[in-house]
């Protein structure tokens, strides 16, 4: 069950849905709200009160966040898939560069960014009022044998004392930086125990195949004791809970642990959490929460959606998450894992529509997302006046012909224009027309340049040198190429004179 602290998260963030697609034409500031909708969320605060904020602040908090593991953003392209999301088969080489043909090569699983991002959405977090438990932001859960399965002194000592403790003394206290690739008994392990394995990890202890009887958190880098007769290597370790008799076969793949003395599991750091909660729900107190979590995806509708997701776009429902009425953890296809979608985790989609019109999304996406549509605001740029000429104005001037002669999906964000606020001079807002307008529109017309015209008023002047766009008569081509005969196709040029020339921009008002 959810603490009550996730609970009360839920209450106050419900409105804004668990999964959004933030969409509309370029330069509505897409990107930008997503910011603040994330900070809304893990901030468990009203979108309106964050937005009444500067946005400075707010976005020095989404920073923060995104650095303690709160935030992750990605953006989609059509070569991302499902192995880079949720996981796959990535080449690890086993052997030195020494060696003559360049290294042995195998194959392992690895997670994706969304898979490893759900795995940790689980660990808690300290509100400053006491410690927390100690975890890393990313957390890899070892499993960890303590001389043997079953009762025997090393566990008993470890226990007591705080601590891990690891044999292989025959590969001696100081160990050389490539000693992991060699073919000794151990080397891998004891690498794993030094190098690998990071303050703020979680370790189980190994009771028996099946089972574990003790969960901790590792505090302390490698040591050495000589004091010990055998296995002197030691890791101090907060213990979390202790005299458990746990099985995790189902949570690791529905593996049993094997004889090695230290490796990675298959368990999620949230599953983890989920055993403590059992075994001692009192380390989950108020000043301990876990909090909401938030997952960016720029660009969605640029990634091929069912390739991507696969069989798990059913997971991100909100009924069938973790915890909720209708729970769904299906087996992966690489690791075999039990994998679900924790309820704490919040999905915010950006999708520009004139890049891809809305009707073309793919309809699992469409059922599974709430859709909040953003337009260009011409309220920002009130104010901004430059020779007469009112920016807001015709801003507006513009998207109303742009609609008529495509739709609203087309339409110019007002983001385009905000940097007058800072420069309105006509040099500024000459360079936004030249390098980022104009081009704008020859990708949204094809380069039919007698539209562009009338979005930008130039069938309605009657002078050349005012116009933006320039049609070239045919006395100009036969000034080229002579009196042939050919039928000569008309053409356009863009006169970049005419933007610096305030008159110019008359019929855009």
């Amino acid at each position: 069950m959810p603490s009550q602290s996730v609970t009360v998260a839920k209450s106050k963030v419900e409105a804004l849905g668990k999964n959004i697609i933030l969409y509309g034409p370029p330069g509505t500031g897409k990107t930008y709200s997503s910011v603040q909708y994330a900070v809304s969320i893990i901030e468990e605060k009203p979108l309106k009160e964050i937005k009444a904020q500067g946005y400075a602040d707010v976005f020095k908090r989404y920073i923060k966040y995104k650095d303690d593991g709160l935030i992750a953003f990605t953006t989609f392209h059509q070569s991302f898939g499902y192995e880079e999301f949720i996981e796959g088969l990535r080449p690890v080489v086993t052997t030195g560069d020494s060696s003559e043909d360049g290294g042995d090569i195998k194959y392992e699983v690895r997670d994706g960014i969304f898979k490893a991002f759900c795995d940790n959405a689980g660990t808690p977090i300290g509100n400053g009022a006491s410690l927390d438990l100690g975890l890393n932001k990313t957390p890899t859960v070892w499993k960890v044998s303590l001389e043997g399965a079953g009762n025997n002194p090393t566990r008993t000592e470890c226990l007591a004392n705080n601590h891990i403790r690891l044999g292989y003394i025959k590969l001696g206290a100081e160990l050389p930086e490539d000693f992991q690739l060699d073919n000794k008994p151990g080397s891998r392990v004891v690498y794993a125990f030094n190098n690998l394995m990071q303050i703020g990890d979680i370790v189980l202890s190994c009771y028996s195949s099946k089972t574990i009887d003790a969960i901790g958190v590792i505090t302390g880098e490698p040591e050495w004791h000589d004091e010990y007769p055998r296995y002197k290597r030691l890791r101090k370790v907060k213990w979390l809970v202790k005299g458990i008799k746990e099985n995790i076969v189902n949570l690791n793949a529905g593996k049993q642990m094997t004889q090695s003395s230290v490796y990675k599991l298959s368990v999620s750091a949230s599953d983890v959490m989920q055993i403590l909660k059992k075994a001692n729900p009192q380390l989950f107190a108020p000043t301990v929460k876990i909090p909401n979590r938030v997952f960016i995806i720029d660009e969605i509708n640029r990634g091929n959606i069912s390739k991507i997701f696969g069989e798990l776009i059913t997971l991100i429902e909100p009924t069938k998450r973790i915890g909720a009425s209708e729970e769904q953890r299906p087996s992966l296809p690489y690791s075999g894992q039990n994998f679900g979608v924790p309820d704490n985790v919040y999905i915010i989609g950006t999708m520009n529509t004139a890049d891809r019109s809305i009707a073309m999304i793919d309809t699992a996406l469409r059922r599974r997302f709430d859709f909040v549509e953003m337009r260009p605001d011409s309220s920002l740029l009130q104010g901004i006046v430059i020779g007469g000429m009112d920016i807001a104005k015709m801003l507006d001037a513009m998207n109303r012909r742009i609609a008529i002669l495509i739709d609203h999906e087309h339409a110019i964000g007002h983001s385009y224009l905000l940097p007058l606020g800072a420069d309105s001079s006509i040099e500024k807002l000459a360079d936004i027309f030249k390098t980022q307008i104009i081009p704008l529109l020859q990708e949204y017309f094809y380069n039919d340049y007698g539209k562009i015209q009338l979005v930008l008023g130039d069938n309605r002047k009657n002078d050349d040198s005012t116009r933006f766009i320039v049609k070239k008569s045919d006395s100009d081509v036969v000034k080229l190429l002579g009196n042939a005969d050919i039928n000569y196709r008309e053409f356009y040029e863009v006169n970049r004179e005419a933007f610096k020339k305030i008159e110019a921009y008359a019929y855009l008002n």
